[in-house]
This record gives C-alpha cells, sequence and structure tokens, in this order.
C-alpha cells in the first residue's frame, strides 16, 4: 500500500522500528480506486455496486493466500477508501449494493493463516480498523441517504457475514448451499467480536437462545430459516438473482434523501504526507515521534485564512477546505500512529493558530447543514474524532498561549485523558501576549457525538447538569484557564513557575505504568452514561477479543489459529476463567 511520491522514505525504511524484522510492512492507508487490487466500483444511475473480488496472490504481508474472498489490512484499507469516496465524490449516489465477484462464495472473513502468524498487536488493531470501516457503512446509511444493501451471492462466513451486517438490507441467495455463519469458536477458539455477536443480538434481534445455538453451528445457517431467525431479511432463487437485487436497489434508491441527479462531488485529492523515523507532517497537522519517552507530540493547525462566504466557496476548494483538509490529515495520522508505532503509548496534543477562524468555519458548516457536502464534512469529523476516542494511547492536551482550541478543535481537548491549560503566559513571552483560552462552540452542543450517543461536553458532565449548565452558558466566550479550571472544562491550571514540571510528571509517570492497565483504565472511563452498540463492540474489542486473542487456546502452539487447516485438532485448557 505504499503511496504517494510525497511521502520522503526509502523503502529500507517502510518497517516501522516496533515491528522490525517480523515482516511486517509499515501501514500506509492511503490509496485510491485506480490502485485497487481487491475491490470494483460501478455506478447505474443512483446505484452503486462495489464487488468484493480479492486477489488471493496480493495480500498485504507474505506468507499467506487470500483465497475465497478472504481478507487482510489492505483488503478493509481499499473498502474504506470507497466507502469515503462514494459520500464525497459521489452526492448521486443513494443505494449502495456489496457483493462478491466470484461465484457461490460473498467473503470468507479474515484471513485465518493472516490472524495466526500475526503478532498480537496487529491483529487488534485490525479488528478495531474493520469495525470502524463497518461502522462507516452503517454511517452512510443513516446520516448520508447512501443505503446500503448486501447481495449474498454465495457462503458469508464470520467476517464476511458481518460485513453483510453492516448493511441496512441483506438479501441471500437461495441455491441450497449459501448460508451466512459466525464460526469463529468452534473452528478457532475466538469469538465474533469485531461486531458479529453484537450486531445478530443489538441490530438484527436474533433471539438469544437462537444466537447461541447459531455461532457454534460452524456451516452456518441459509434459506427460509435464516430469514425466520432475521439473519438476513430475504432469500432469493439464483433465477432470479440479479433482477431481485437490482429491483430492491432501486427501491431503496427511490427512498434516500441524497441529492438528485446532476450534483458535482468533490474530489477526495491524494493526501500530502512527509513521514520519516521520527516525524510525520501534513499541511495541517504535524508528529514528531519521540522513542525515548515513548511520546507522539501532535500539532493541529487551525486555517491560515477566513472560510468562503458559503458553501459555493467551500465546493470551491474541494479537499482543500480547512475542516475537511485538517480532518483527512488527522484521520490518516491516527491510523498511522495506531499502527505503525505501537510503543509510542502517550500523545500529547496541541493546536495553534485563530481560534475565530475555527469557529468561523465551524459556523460555516453548521449554517448550511442541510446542504450535503456541509452534512459529509461534520459527520467525517464526528467519525474521526471517534476514532481518537476507541484508540488505546493515553491522550493529554496541553493549552498554552497561540493555542486554538475552540469549537471543533476543543474536541481534541475534551477527547482527552488529562488537560493542562497555562495560566497566563510565559515568562520569555514577548509584551503584551495573550494567554492561551479555550471557547465552546456551536459544534460542542451536538453535531459530534461519541459512541455513547453523547456529545463530549456531556459526557464530561455526566451525572453533573448543573456543571453541564453552567458550561453551556459560557459558549462563545473566550475563557482563560482559570475560568476553565473553575467550569471543570479543563483539568489543571499551573502557571509558568510549575508548568513544565507538572506536563514532565504526567508524561513520564504514564510512560512508568503498564501499557496494558492503561487501555484497560482508559477503555473503561471514556464512555460513561448510556451502552450503546458501537460501545459494546469497542468494550469488547478492548477486553474479551484482546484477552481471548492472547490466550493458548487460541493462539498457543496447539491452538485452534495454529491448528486450522492442518487436519489435527487443537489442545485446549479446559479451565473455565
Amino acid at each position: 500500500m505504499t503511496s504517494q511520491a510525497t511521502e520522503t522514505r526509502s523503502a529500507a525504511d517502510a518497517r516501522g522500528p516496533a515491528e522490525a524484522g517480523r515482516g511486517l510492512p509499515r501501514a500506509d492507508f492511503r490509496t485510491e480506486p485506480a490502485r485497487y487490487k481487491h475491490w470494483r466500483l460501478s455506478f447505474d444511475g443512483p446505484v452503486a455496486t462495489i464487488t468484493m473480488d480479492v486477489d488471493e496472490n496480493a495480500g498485504l504481508v507474505p506468507g499467506y493466500e487470500l483465497k475465497l474472498n478472504s481478507y487482510d489490512l489492505g483488503v478493509d484499507i481499499e473498502l474504506y477508501d470507497a466507502v469515503q469516496r462514494l459520500r464525497f465524490e459521489h452526492p448521486e449516489v443513494r443505494a449502495v449494493v456489496l457483493t462478491s465477484g466470484k461465484d457461490k462464495i460473498f467473503c470468507a472473513g479474515a484471513n485465518i493463516r493472516m490472524l495466526a502468524a500475526s503478532p498480537h498487536p496487529w491483529k487488534v488493531n485490525f479488528c478495531k480498523f474493520t469495525n470502524e470501516t463497518r461502522n462507516g457503512i452503517e454511517d452512510a446509511t443513516e446520516n448520508s441517504g447512501q443505503v446500503y444493501l448486501a447481495a449474498v451471492n454465495g457462503t458469508a462466513s464470520g467476517g464476511g457475514y458481518e460485513l453483510a451486517l453492516a448493511c441496512e438490507h441483506i438479501m441471500l441467495i437461495d441455491d441450497r448451499s449459501s448460508a451466512v455463519s459466525l464460526p469463529e469458536l468452534p473452528l478457532l477458539a475466538v469469538l465474533p467480536g469485531t461486531g458479529g455477536l453484537t450486531r445478530v443480538t443489538d441490530k438484527r434481534h436474533v433471539r438469544r437462545d437462537l444466537a447461541d445455538h447459531f455461532a457454534t453451528k460452524a456451516e452456518g445457517i441459509g434459506g427460509k430459516k435464516a430469514v425466520q431467525w432475521r439473519l438476513v431479511d430475504e432469500t432469493v432463487p439464483r433465477a432470479y438473482w440479479r433482477e431481485r437485487v437490482t429491483e430492491r436497489a432501486r427501491e431503496l434508491a427511490a427512498g434516500s434523501s441524497r441529492p438528485q441527479a446532476g450534483t458535482a462531488g468533490i474530489a477526495l485529492a491524494p493526501l500530502e504526507k512527509t513521514r520519516s523515523d521520527t516525524s510525520v507532517s501534513y499541511r495541517h497537522v504535524a508528529a514528531t515521534l519521540d522513542r525515548s519517552r515513548g511520546v507522539a507530540e501532535i500539532t493541529v493547525s487551525g486555517p491560515d485564512a477566513d472560510p468562503p462566504d458559503g458553501m459555493a466557496g467551500v465546493r470551491a476548494q474541494g479537499a482543500g477546505f480547512w475542516t475537511l483538509a485538517v480532518t483527512r490529515e488527522l484521520d490518516d495520522l491516527i491510523l498511522d500512529l495506531r499502527t505503525n508505532e505501537l510503543e509510542l503509548g502517550t500523545w500529547v496534543l496541541r493546536t495553534r493558530g485563530s481560534a475565530e477562524r475555527v469557529l468561523a468555519c465551524d459556523q460555516l458548516l453548521l449554517h448550511h447543514q442541510d446542504d450535503w457536502l456541509a452534512n459529509e464534512i461534520v459527520h467525517y469529523l464526528k467519525r474521526t474524532l471517534k476514532r481518537l476516542d476507541v484508540t488505546s494511547r493515553s491522550l493529554i492536551a496541553l493549552i498554552e498561549p497561540g493555542s486554538c482550541f475552540a469549537g471543533s478543535l476543543l474536541e481534541l481537548a475534551l477527547a482527552a485523558d488529562r488537560s493542562y491549560q497555562l495560566s497566563g503566559v510565559f515568562e520569555d513571552a514577548e509584551p503584551g501576549a495573550s494567554p492561551g483560552e479555550i471557547t465552546v462552540g456551536e459544534m460542542n452542543l451536538g453535531p459530534l457525538r461519541m459512541g455513547n450517543g453523547l456529545t463530549r461536553l456531556a459526557t464530561r458532565f455526566y451525572g453533573d447538569a448543573d456543571g453541564l449548565t453552567a458550561a453551556v452558558k459560557r459558549a462563545g466566550e473566550p475563557l482563560p484557564a482559570e475560568d476553565a479550571e473553575a467550569l471543570g472544562l479543563v483539568t489543571f491550571a499551573p502557571d509558568d513557575i510549575d508548568w513544565d514540571e507538572e506536563v514532565r510528571i504526567a508524561i513520564e509517570e504514564r510512560a512508568s505504568f503498564s501499557p496494558d492497565a492503561l487501555t484497560g483504565m482508559e477503555a473503561s472511563y471514556r464512555f460513561p452514561g448510556p451502552e450503546t452498540m458501537e460501545t459494546k463492540i469497542f468494550g469488547r474489542l478492548s477486553a474479551w477479543q484482546n484477552w481471548i486473542f492472547n490466550r493458548p487456546n487460541a493462539s498457543g502452539p496447539d491452538g485452534a489459529l495454529r491448528r486450522y487447516g492442518t487436519g489435527q485438532r487443537a489442545s485446549f485448557d479446559r479451565k473455565r476463567v
């Protein structure tokens, strides 16, 4: 997945230090349709079709074949890109058919040999990204008017069925052999934790006892029983398959809120990115990688000019419009660091620039929230911030003079595990220098909800209605450190004398703790309040899937992942814990 020529690194640097010698490339999440190896996009008026036709010899990592439309991280990177491009580049698309280009097989799920050979962090990060991509499909259906239809034209197993579960409507071909299944438990000694079990019960409303039987039946269920159990929405005989899929896709498109034909999309131009062993930089986002401290110092820059007057100006700027550009860059950086830099356990978040311009960009989008493009940009920002929420890194926000933690960028500080705002200015500041301030904006009051369904502001003050009311009352007002601390919007407000020492101790303390314990702690307290399908999925990814993947019953030398395909039975430690 090596990308554009703007990447300034040699082939010898292709592996991240944490994975050097293990045969794992440094994953690059940038791609485009002309470079897809595993998917095809086609268009028929308001209906787009994404066809999965995996090249079994084009795995991201050597050592396995992607047979039977099984997938690895490289396959999912392309799918993520396709879903994004449909939302931004094709406003005319109102329904999306997800299907297979192979006969009698829809998708065999995650490649088992890839999973068996991969180190534990690679497996978990792969599962997390896979589920975020499924969430993006659901978000497109819910918020973009691009309704996804799974045309399951063959057997769908494990992650293959989970791919179908992400779609709004599931059609299964009725040919007496095709079925849907979640065979992870009986075959691999793991669980369908990348959303499978949760979507079966919480989204498809399959009864618990039926879900129990289904998840222990390796061969799966097809035909009328699959419909009766709500595992799929309908089955169609092979003779009528194409006709019924076309008919159903047209019906879904007719009910969509997406713009009519003739609306122009905007091209998602290649990201300009410079990557070295010590830094990652884009136009608006930069990260310095300090391996000696285990820290990534991330700086997000605000707009360098006032926003255009209206959405016509946004369209003219295209992917260069600040909110969209900075979101794309932050999205790519999160994925890069999360996957490739495992030992940089603490991310320090800073901003710089004009808070007024950040708020002006926010207001432009919110004033035109009925415009399809403004809607897409806001929801993309929402999804990227959600990706930050579920990343297993300690997040520390530093609010200093020159910062622009306002509105959409204040979300970074609200997402942080801890925040420090300098009281006053630094001793060597120029005369008349202004202190760092934060501003609660309209973006913080509703559009950018977390996986728990609440805003980060409401999550911060969960159970404290008076505290939330007090913070909201000060919306639009630049808040110095003393006011922000009193309102509970930041954690600490040290002055110049104590600043360096308090920040240093916080970062060094984080590095001294167990990374596993930190991941469990952060995942537990980041999502107070309502339990949702999304928080369940990611909670299980962070805890149960993490634990099960480490256990010898799955990953040991005699475990099911290792023994799969050898003809030998796995040897299990029979103690229930």
